[in-house]
């Protein structure tokens, strides 16, 4: 329980901050993008801002369709990549380089067919396990 001093004396600070300029709270400036920016983080929680134009990418719709599958769609916070911050760095500078189409398919192929076999060999580990503890 608050000491009611202590609690008056919070009163008070509020107050005062209420009184001068800073009538309202702020976020940290780390929370929001820059203008025509995206933020991203991949899953060794990096953070990237992503020009909108690379909206429009296959690679990036790909990753959005990814994440959603692995992680849902985020009510509240920020959208998670499921890759690591090396692997979207070269992604990024493949766009920014105006990728190829045989390169971009390329690489959409192999986002699949990894995201396949990670999923496949996950699904596979949980069924072992499960047969391991239906077998005791």
């Amino acid at each position: 329980m608050i000491n009611p001093k202590r609690l008056v004396e919070l009163a008070r600070k509020w107050q005062r901050m209420a009184s001068t300029e800073c009538n309202r709270i702020s976020y940290p400036r780390s929370y929001f993008a820059n203008k025509g920016h995206f933020v991203v983080y991949t899953t060794d929680k990096k953070r990237f801002m992503v020009p909108l134009e690379y909206l429009g990418q296959n690679v990036f719709n790909e990753l959005f369709r990814m994440s959603e599958e692995e992680f849902g769609i985020p009510s509240h916070g920020a959208i998670t990549f499921p890759c690591d911050s090396t692997f979207l760095e070269y992604v990024i500078s493949l766009v920014r380089g105006l990728m190829p189409e045989e390169l971009q398919n390329a690489l959409l192929t192999s986002i699949a067919t990894c995201h396949y076999l990670a999923s496949t060999s996950l699904v596979q580990a949980q069924s072992h396990q499960q047969t391991l503890l239906f077998g005791y």
